[in-house]
């Protein structure tokens, strides 16, 4: 990165990149709901360009601009000229977090996700509130978590192709979604271990949030428990965009090769699927959501399609990829933003639902789905409709060549 002299330390050449055109401004969620420049990508540059060249102070109208940033980075895939919006956000966010004040919530969720035995203990205690009738819906949090899971088999198999990122939040709160891609993944005839508790969380809600310190120190206990050089499947968008960043994070060939053994998982499905035998029937039709982070920085987005193409009856949105609004924490510290452009989105999710009479909507990233589940949504994750073929006597999946 080309540094700047200024407070923010900006790359000059990013800064310099962005000529305003606009091309980006539909594809900018805050800017759809509030049509102010502020809270457009170039309207946050100008204002990065202001603090960065001397001539303002970041102030409360400064930082809110740069808060209410979803870092979707919809905005890179349109700008034409190839600005790192992702970078510039996330490096204004880590210069200025001492600048202001985070709330107690997040920063208790940050912390509980760094501590999943935490976070798993006080998911217990939730359901049990759940179950004595004195807690419903928390919002983005499950509306009903269950009680009981069986333990899961991570670190445990001592020839293995391949280690599946559990992560945090889905460790904690979604583990069926990783039952069901270990599932999907053994029915390749591949050998999985999960990374598990102990390798824990990836760090991108800390980065996001501006910790970049906090995200460092999960990013190199992540890279330092991991089984060298084994491939790493992920099946949380957030999640593998984060690992895949890894290289640009810490900037040395050590984390860079890292990163180039990550994969999302549809990535690895995509170039397998032709070994397996399509089912006699296809299922009924599902509405597809791209999660931001799969979309716009893994650009992967493809290959849930090409996975899922074969069994379903996929579903497409008019709104080319538009975030929910659930942007990692962001629901929970804009908590009005983020319902603003979830609005935005039921319009076309329900248009597509109501035109193909589907009742199911794809997600391939936990955030995306507990914010839309959280809105009445029937959410489900690519991994788990896959799974079902695995099971179902009349039309299982079956591979014709074997290996990873």
């Amino acid at each position: 990165m080309t540094e700047g002299l200024g407070p923010l330390g900006l790359s000059s050449e990013d800064l310099a990149g962005c000529v305003s055109c606009g091309l980006c401004l539909p594809h900018c969620p805050t800017y759809r709901v509030t049509a102010d420049e502020r809270y457009s990508p170039r309207g946050r540059i100008a204002l990065m360009r202001a603090v960065e060249f001397g001539l303002m102070e970041p102030n409360h109208e400064w930082l809110k601009s740069m808060d209410t940033c979803i870092q979707c980075r919809g905005c890179e895939t349109a700008c034409p000229s190839g600005v790192q919006f992702g970078s510039l956000i996330a490096d204004t966010q880590a210069a200025v977090v001492e600048n202001k004040r985070l709330s107690i919530k997040l920063r208790v969720g940050l912390g509980l996700v760094k501590r999943i035995y935490l976070l798993k203990l006080g998911t217990y205690f939730l359901a049990i509130l759940q179950r004595l009738g004195l807690l419903n819906s928390l919002g983005v949090i499950p509306s009903y978590l269950p009680l009981f899971r069986k333990r899961n088999r991570s670190g445990k198999v001592k020839d293995f192709d391949v280690v599946l990122f559990t992560g945090c939040v889905m460790e904690a709160w979604m583990p069926e979604v990783h039952d069901a891609s270990q599932q999907v993944l053994e029915s390749f005839g591949v050998k999985v271990i999960r990374s598990g508790v102990k390798v824990g969380c990836c760090g991108a809600l800390h980065e996001h949030a501006g910790l970049r310190e906090e995200a460092r120190h999960l990013s190199e206990k992540v890279m330092s428990r991991m089984p060298a050089d084994s491939l790493i499947l992920v099946n949380s968008a957030g999640c593998g965009a984060m690992l895949k960043e890894y290289g640009e994070l810490f900037g040395t060939d050590k984390a860079q090769m890292f990163s180039n053994r990550v994969l999302d998982i549809h990535e690895w499905l995509a170039s397998r699927i032709t070994e397996v035998e399509l089912p006699n029937l296809k299922g009924g039709p599902v509405v597809i959501q791209d999660p931001c982070h799969l979309r716009h920085v893994q650009k992967s987005h493809m290959a849930v399609r090409e996975v899922m193409a074969p069994f379903v009856d996929l579903v497409e949105m008019d709104d080319e990829g538009l975030c929910c609004g659930a942007g990692g924490s962001f629901s929970l510290t804009q908590p009005s933003m983020a319902s603003q452009v979830q609005q935005r989105k039921k319009v076309s999710i329900d248009k597509a639902l109501d035109v193909s009479g589907a009742d199911v909507v794809l997600s391939a990233n936990p955030g995306c789905s507990m914010y839309l589940r959280a809105a009445g949504y029937k959410v489900s994750h690519p991994m788990e409709i896959l799974s079902g073929y695995c099971n179902s006597e009349s039309s299982s999946i079956e591979t014709t060549s074997r290996g990873n």
